[in-house]
């Protein structure tokens, strides 16, 4: 199939690349010209402009947009909109707010354009892993695009589970339903990400601070390795936590900073609209905020506090 790629980010890119390892024809678009000449390079066909692609596309087109959220998805979205013809296909596959998505399909329902939104998720690994796609929109779309879609996603394996055998694990990619599916369960999949990132980040904080091991303390890296097999906290984010302990166990250089994109705050969000407990997705969210010095004046009001009512010490700013 053809397909045109308009963002040749580190996951724009290797999905081009996996698309034509499986055959497909990509025709690319990115406004640095360096991407876009390394995605030339790896065989795909270069646009000079967001115009340019789609005419260089054979109708029925589909254009699969994958840029950061917000204005710069808008504003390709609405040029295309203006530029594709009745029965043509944008995917937004990046990471938009769902309710982007169920405005969108409505206003480009107008237009005769169909629209589907894709949660895309294996970051830089997907190349050879492929990418977990969760989708949304309509069926006759989803099976027209099932190439494409099955070409981008891990293919299907046999699971060895020590309580019930061997049993088929599916290819890594569905449609759940209409426009915003996709993008709702890849937010609320990226809040469960947050908790678990938060837990094991936890938990190797409390063996580090073992205080009966000698002077070497717990090994980290062994603790993650001897998890990946066979425990019931293994995961591949604890093959990764592996992988950067192995690097650094240390993490020597790096700032106790982390950011937030958004899915995991829009996850609590909907979770309080809707009277749904989701406590430990809340406060991994709420840890990040407090990493990014946004609770700097709640703990230095604390720490005046204590002193008013106890006398305690207040600790200063270096």
């Amino acid at each position: 199939m053809q397909l045109g790629m308009i963002g040749l980010g580190k996951m724009g890119s290797n999905m081009a690349v996996r698309l034509q390892k499986a055959k497909h024809k990509v025709v690319v678009y990115d406004r640095a010209a360096e991407a876009l000449k390394a995605s030339v390079k790896e065989g795909a066909t270069e646009a000079k402009s967001v115009e340019d692609l789609v005419k260089k596309l054979d109708t029925p087109r589909t254009v699969w947009v994958m840029l950061p959220a917000g204005k710069i998805t808008e504003d390709t979205i609405t040029q295309l909109t203006g530029l594709l013809d009745k029965g043509d296909t944008i995917i937004d596959g990046g990471n938009s707010k769902f309710t982007d998505d169920l405005r969108r399909a409505e206003e480009l329902k107008g237009h005769g354009i169909e629209y589907m939104d894709v949660g895309t998720s294996g970051g830089i690994w997907g190349l050879i892993r492929g990418y977990s796609l969760m989708i949304g929109g309509e069926e006759k779309n989803f099976k027209r695009l099932d190439p494409i879609f099955k070409a981008l996603a891990p293919a299907g394996r046999k699971g060895n589970m020590a309580y019930e055998g061997e049993k088929e694990i599916g290819d890594g990619y569905a449609l759940f339903g209409p426009a915003g599916s996709g993008h709702f369960v890849k937010m609320v999949h990226n809040g469960i990400e947050y908790a678990m990132m938060q837990s094991y980040a936890e938990g190797f904080d409390i063996i580090k601070a073992y205080p009966h091991a000698g002077k070497a303390g717990i090994d980290l890296l062994k603790c993650a390795k001897t998890w990946r097999n066979g425990s019931v906290v293994a995961s591949w984010l604890l093959d990764l936590a592996a992988n950067a302990l192995e690097e650094d166990a240390e993490f020597k250089g790096i700032k106790p900073f982390v950011t937030e994109s958004g899915e995991g705050k829009w996850t609590v969000e909907c979770a309080l609209q809707w009277g749904v407990p989701a406590s430990c997705i809340a406060e991994s969210v709420l840890t990040r905020f407090v990493s990014q010095g946004k609770s700097a004046f709640a703990l230095k009001f604390l720490n005046a506090l204590r002193h008013q009512f106890g006398g305690h010490e207040i600790v200063k700013e270096k």
